[in-house]
């Protein structure tokens, strides 16, 4: 058997902790299962979603282009060379990785399914190594719920949409979180006919309440949108793929047609192909690998990062996850990550960003304060003519901290930043004292938080 300083299970964030572990000189082993090397962002997430996205973008930026005084409309729009720039990004970014793991001086790679064996001991085709440190990076997938008939048809996942070369000429999209708006965005951009099908009473649930009804309210301009149903039966004959939903409130049987379906109801761990139960290594109710703010679990010498452990499943944040631990490991520290500062974004039209509490989690063990900016309350934001989106700043009342801040509208990804920023260092204070570009965009963050007043 052979033996390791390190054993990584996984090339997406896992890279990082390979690239730390090596440099400190432990002998270190990668497992991935492959083909595709370099974790969900590179391959299925956040680049090629996003490739495909920008375009969107641009569309809907033509066809809104009429508030501006200027008369412009999209002519052409070539499905087959959007999709063929991602299968040629994503090649050119297998062949990166790969070579960097083949000049990887003293790096073993083993590809293929992996599991466990014994304590920190794993079997990969058939070859049984052992490591002194092993950290799960394993990733997650898409999660596919038992809704009856689902698998006797072609449906679609986030990774599976990547493959596609024909544009569909309707679609039906199964829940109501990120994937499904930023692609329900995507779709009905490149001409589909799209309906989105959410069982809870709203769409991105995890976002402020009235955020998540501006987007419902732009979206349900260029596409269908049913809140409150929840999908009992998918059938498919010659005509198309027929959904059956019940709503929530009125028990009313509805049916939907479309020629394809894509499900995107949230994501499921990988661990369950690790066969954990031959380390004793815990997981929750919904099988993701429980870990303590260092990333530890509850055996010695075994670590979980990034989708598997299921909290704030971002790519940043993975990578965070992944510095901190091998850090640690590596130097014999104890830092600890913070969970509750984390920005996202949700690549929709119009787009979404927040980080921290929303006002319902603050007012839990808060006295809070609010404050409001509109786009259209600063210069740059009227001269955009932009009237919907806007910034909700939610601070503790009595010491003025930011506990969360929320926007929604053009470049929020980017806007969320300075506030970010903020709250790990200077906080209110130190926002103010920096002087913002008049007119920016930039001047909408400061203009929220200091309009904030108790409610």
């Amino acid at each position: 058997m052979k033996k390791y300083g390190a054993i990584i299970i996984g090339s997406g964030c896992g890279s990082i902790i390979v690239g730390e572990t090596m440099a400190h000189g432990l002998k270190a082993a990668m497992i991935d299962k492959g083909p595709l090397i370099g974790g969900t962002c590179l391959n299925y997430g956040c680049v090629p979603s996003k490739q495909l996205i920008y375009p969107a973008d641009r569309i809907v930026d033509i066809q809104d282009s009429g508030k501006l005084g200027i008369a412009a409309r999209v002519e052409n729009i070539d499905f087959a060379a959007i999709m063929e720039r991602v299968h040629k990004s994503r090649e050119e970014s297998q062949k990166d990785a790969r070579a960097q793991l083949l000049l990887a001086e003293g790096l073993d790679f083993y590809e293929g399914e992996t599991r466990f064996v014994g304590d920190r001991a794993l079997e990969v085709k058939g070859e049984r190594i052992e490591g002194e440190h092993v950290f799960i990076a394993a990733g997650s997938r898409p999660f596919i719920p038992p809704i009856k008939g689902l698998a006797t048809v072609p449906y679609l996942t986030n990774e599976s949409l990547l493959e596609m070369k024909e544009k569909p000429d309707s679609l039906i999209i199964i829940g109501g979180g990120y994937v499904a708006v930023e692609y329900g965005h995507f779709f009905a951009a490149m001409g589909t006919k799209v309906t989105i099908l959410e069982m809870a009473d709203r769409l991105v649930l995890s976002e402020e309440p009235e955020i998540a009804r501006l987007l419902e309210k732009k979206l349900a301009q260029r596409l269908s949108i049913f809140t409150g149903a929840r999908v009992e039966e998918v059938a498919r004959d010659e005509n198309g793929i027929t959904v059956l939903t019940k709503g929530a409130a009125s028990g009313a049987v509805t049916r939907h047609k479309a020629q394809r379906i894509l499900v995107a109801v949230g994501r499921q761990s990988n661990a369950d192909s690790l066969n954990l139960d031959g380390t004793g290594v815990e997981v929750d109710e919904k099988g993701f690998i429980k870990v303590n703010p260092r990333l530890e679990t509850n055996r010695k010498n075994i670590y979980a990062v990034g989708d598997i452990i299921g909290r704030q499943m971002f790519t940043h944040m993975a990578n965070r996850e992944a510095a901190t631990v091998a850090d640690n490991v590596v130097h014999g520290g104890k830092a600890q990550v913070d969970f509750n500062s984390v920005p996202h974004a949700v690549y929709s039209w119009p787009q979404i960003a927040a980080v921290g509490l929303t006002e319902e989690e603050a007012r839990r063990k808060h006295k809070v304060a609010v404050g409001r900016a509109r786009y259209y309350d600063v210069a740059k934001g009227e001269a955009m003519l932009e009237t919907d989106g806007f910034a909700k700043a939610i601070l503790d009342a009595p010491s003025g901290k930011i506990l969360g801040f929320h926007i929604i509208g053009p470049y929020a990804p980017e806007l969320i930043q300075e506030v970010v920023n903020a709250i790990k260092t200077g906080g209110i204070a130190g926002l103010n004292r920096g002087i913002h570009i008049h007119p920016a965009l930039s001047e909408l963050a400061p203009t929220a938080i200091n309009r904030a007043e108790p409610v």
